[in-house]
């Protein structure tokens, strides 16, 4: 049986006087599934205990009687990482409520530090068969934590909340670590679809990601992305229906709202709810309604960090309006808001979801909302009306309840009263759907799924692994050669891209790279580039190297003063034309340039919104392919870029140019990154050892993940010539 280990900020139990089980959503959408795996279950206890023979005593207990690993927190890590960074920080963000936000650095540190007590707990124990499950915005930075120590760890993640758009997540100071420790996971799962192309979005935008609709692409590896909307835990519900202790509790609840309509509401106290708008809607529907003595609305607000200065501020004005609503609208004969501001059990949960008409889940922003389904999971006489607002994950499931938009104060009031007084059949009609679901598709279901999916991926080699692997030959072949060749590309393959081209000219590591290149007798250097001569001669005239310009269109020896051509009467008659269509999509593409060179002309588009620029550039090749078609010109979709060059020169002709044939030469390196390389990679001939840098198709035999990671490799292997 394949072991899972859960990883999420709490325990499935709080330890206190005596060790007490925990609610929440993910820990009820586990209960079941917990039964079918081998599952060990890491968190925080919810006790700070600073003395190490109290810890080892409690961890010794969860370990042997409830299969739980527990991470200890002192005070500063759960203020610092739990009620600031996460709740004050990362909680308003992922709901859209900017305004809300607090940050300091101080919780960054610790956010991180509690973070890696997490992933050094979990390397302690993980097995490379074992399947990583990481839950919710708490550990972000757990997934590339653990990719960071080398093991061979298949690691899941799921966002139990929202991911909010682009727009907002770039707020935030450490938007770019976040995401990266996020995309450390072989699969991300999430509630919705828009929630996962909200996290694409970012990604593509943020880290300059290359995404497909499903996958991202990070260095060596891809992280996968899906969709599982949780399900609710619906045996818990069916076993608890059979008890006495629920028929007991359904009778006196039925009993003490007799002839009454009961409009139900269960939620944290949480601001991402909206509680203060549904009071609104609350006054407005009472103000009109006919009888106030037939009607309750029951409110469960479940404690939340109260820690945390707004939820605070939030009871005091929520119960301050109840107060205030009440004594507006109270009668003799009946109070009409019952507010109780604690959790109830179980048996009394079950009891409430049974006996109201109406369920009233109308939050601002939530990632699934489980109350929703569990109120379903309880109808199944497919009696009570739910209504639900559109911003939760739930209402792309439960179409068939009252929909509603939560800032719209009157409609939402109007759907309250439809929901009332609706007919039995067309009840019967909306609950019967949503059962159906909510009974199919449940957390066993849910988890079952996402287990299943993560399982299946096969999980790539590491770039340490490919680095090694290509080293160890590179060294091999080279020892073994009396006379070599190197035809190096420079953009992507000893540098990496800059937005700015102008700005990418050689770091202190390339420069060592061309000296000890230079001091080789018996090793050639070609430094190939779609670059200008000028740019080329401007940062590596001095060296003792070839410089080969626009993909082979010209050339400079280290013996020669001046600019050789590789080819004669080039027809270049097409530029004029195509730096119009150029110029035409600059003015439609913010962040778009061209850049010309003597044989060929470029659009950029590396500063562009990255959607919208790859959505145009995909446009232009197509247009310039049907242009050009009987012309002498390559037409390249490279890194960011469109190209069209002169046929006549490329980088796999240069190449033969120099070093083909019956040539001095027993040994051939060319190393690049993009299509432009790619006539190089096509040429068979024994001599050649061919390394293609960073992803995508090519027909190179080694691939390495990073120009610094080539360099680094091309400085060891020459330190074994003489």
């Amino acid at each position: 049986m394949t072991r899972i280990i859960n990883i999420a900020n709490r325990l499935p139990l709080t330890i206190g006087e005596e060790i007490v089980e925990s609610s929440g959503g993910v820990v009820s959408a586990l209960e079941g599934v917990r039964r079918d795996y081998d599952m060990i279950w890491v968190g925080w206890p919810g006790k700070v205990t600073a003395d190490r023979k109290d810890q080892q005593d409690i961890e010794n207990l969860l370990a042997r009687k409830y299969n739980c690993l527990p991470v200890f927190l002192n005070k500063d890590e759960i203020t610092g990482y739990y009620y600031g960074f996460s709740n004050s920080t990362l909680w308003p963000l992922l709901h859209y409520r900017s305004y809300y936000i607090r940050y300091r650095q101080d919780w960054w540190r610790q956010y991180r530090r509690v973070n890696q007590k997490f992933t050094d707990v979990i390397l302690k124990i993980a097995k490379e068969d074992d399947v990583i499950w990481v839950h919710d915005y708490q550990l972000m930075l757990v997934p590339q934590m653990l990719k960071q120590s080398g093991r061979n760890l298949k690691v899941g993640f799921f966002l139990h909340t929202p991911f909010p758009s682009y727009e907002v997540f770039r707020c935030h100071p450490q938007r770019k670590e976040l995401l990266a420790g996020v995309l450390g996971a072989d699969l991300i799962g999430f509630q919705t679809f828009g929630y996962m192309r909200h996290f694409r979005s970012s990604t593509m935008r943020l880290l300059g990601a290359e995404c497909d609709s499903m996958v991202v692409r990070c260095g060596d590896r891809k992280c996968h992305m899906g969709v599982f909307p949780i399900g609710a835990n619906v045996q818990s519900f069916q076993a608890e229906f059979k008890t006495s202790r629920f028929r007991k509790k359904l009778a006196d609840f039925k009993k003490i709202y007799k002839r009454k309509k009961v409009i139900l509401s269960v939620e944290r106290l949480d601001y991402s709810k909206g509680i203060i708008r549904k009071l609104d809607v609350i006054d407005r529907f009472l103000t009109k309604w006919h009888d106030k003595n037939n009607i309750v609305f029951i409110f469960i607000s479940i404690p939340s960090r109260d820690e945390v200065p707004e939820y605070a501020q939030l009871k005091a004005n929520v119960e301050s309006m109840i107060g205030r609503l009440n004594g507006k609208h109270a009668t003799v004969e009946n109070t009409p808001i019952h507010f109780i501001y604690k959790s109830v059990d179980f048996t009394e949960l079950c009891a409430l979801y049974r006996l109201a008409d109406v369920a009233m889940v109308t939050p601002l922003m939530d990632g699934m909302n489980l109350v929703a389904k569990e109120f379903v999971a309880c109808r199944p006489d497919f009696t009570g009306a739910l209504i639900l607002s559109e911003f939760t994950g739930a209402a792309n499931e439960l179409f068939q309840a009252f929909i509603v938009n939560p800032y719209d104060i009157d409609t939402v009031a109007e759907s309250l009263e439809l929901a009332i007084n609706a007919q039995q059949d067309d009840i019967k009609r909306r609950m019967r759907g949503m059962y159906e679901r909510v009974a199919q598709f449940d957390a066993k279901y849910w988890a079952g799924k996402f287990i299943n999916e993560l399982g299946k991926l096969e999980i790539e080699d590491t770039s340490i692994q490919k680095e090694a692997d290509v080293r160890n030959e590179l060294v091999k072949r080279v020892k073994k050669s009396r006379k070599m060749v190197f035809f190096l590309d420079y953009d992507g393959t000893l540098c990496d891209l800059q937005n700015d081209p102008d700005k990418a000219g050689p770091d202190e590591q390339v420069k060592q790279l061309l000296e000890a290149l230079s001091c080789k007798k018996n090793i050639d250097t070609f430094l190939i580039s779609g670059r200008r001569g000028s740019e080329l001669e401007k940062w590596f005239g001095k060296y003792n190297v070839t410089l080969i310009a626009e993909h082979g269109f010209s050339y400079h020896s280290p013996q020669s003063n001046r600019w050789l051509k590789s080819v004669r009467n080039v027809d270049l008659s097409w530029k004029k034309s195509v730096r119009k269509i150029f110029e035409q999509y600059v003015g439609t593409t913010q962040g778009s340039f061209i850049e010309e060179k003597t044989s060929s002309i470029v659009w950029h588009y590396r500063m562009a919104d990255p959607e919208f620029g790859l959505l145009n550039a995909q446009q232009l090749m197509a247009m310039l392919q049907d242009m050009l078609s009987n012309l002498p010109v390559e037409v390249r979709h490279g890194k960011k870029i469109i190209e069209v060059s002169s046929m006549q020169a490329n980088k796999g002709l240069a190449l033969m140019r120099f070093a083909g044939g019956k040539s001095k030469y027993d040994f051939i390196l060319c190393a690049g990154d993009d299509q432009t390389d790619e006539s190089m990679f096509k040429l068979a001939d024994r001599r050649l050892f061919k390394i293609k840098i960073g992803q995508g198709q090519s027909n190179a035999e080694f691939r390495i993940d990073s120009p610094k990671e080539f360099v680094n490799i091309l400085l060891g292997a020459i330190r074994n010539v003489r």
